[in-house]
């Protein structure tokens, strides 16, 4: 049972590396890096104007990586920031900011609503259920280790 197991957890890893190549390959073919990515994906869900730590927290990503990732983004002229309250900034898209997001990241949350309707509703709501509950549980196995 054990062997069992651990094959299962395997792959289960390569499932999970699979997801992430798709989208590290969607970020090369549109040229842009992985953080590049994450934050237009994000600013697309979220919306114009959310916060560097938004992006973060919505991403697991470390600041350090997201912000030198803006600053490149900034330099670019496909983004730019405005101050909130107290350090907090606000990242807005420009012109050709817009362009890429309707160009790459509009389809691409089409075809990803499209591939997940492909699930019945309740392959869906049982498909995040198990995925929860496998978090929850890596969450407090980790938390002991730790």
């Amino acid at each position: 049972m054990k062997g069992n197991a651990n094959e299962l957890m395997r792959e289960f890893d390569k499932v999970d590396k699979e997801f992430n190549d798709l989208y590290r390959e969607a970020a090369s073919k549109m040229g842009i890096s992985d953080s590049s990515f994450l934050i237009f994906y994000t600013l697309y869900t979220l919306g114009d104007g959310c916060l560097q730590k938004d992006i973060c927290s919505e991403n697991f990503v470390n600041k350090q990586t997201i912000n030198s990732a803006i600053r490149k983004l900034e330099q670019e002229g496909l983004l730019y920031l405005q101050q909130g309250r107290g350090r907090d900034k606000h990242i807005y898209l420009t012109e050709t900011g817009k362009k890429l997001i309707e160009k790459h990241f509009v389809p691409l949350v089409q075809k990803e609503n499209e591939a997940f309707a492909v699930l019945k509703p309740q392959e869906q709501t049982e498909l995040l259920r198990l995925t929860r509950k496998y978090i929850e549980s890596l969450k407090i196995k980790l938390n002991e280790l730790l």
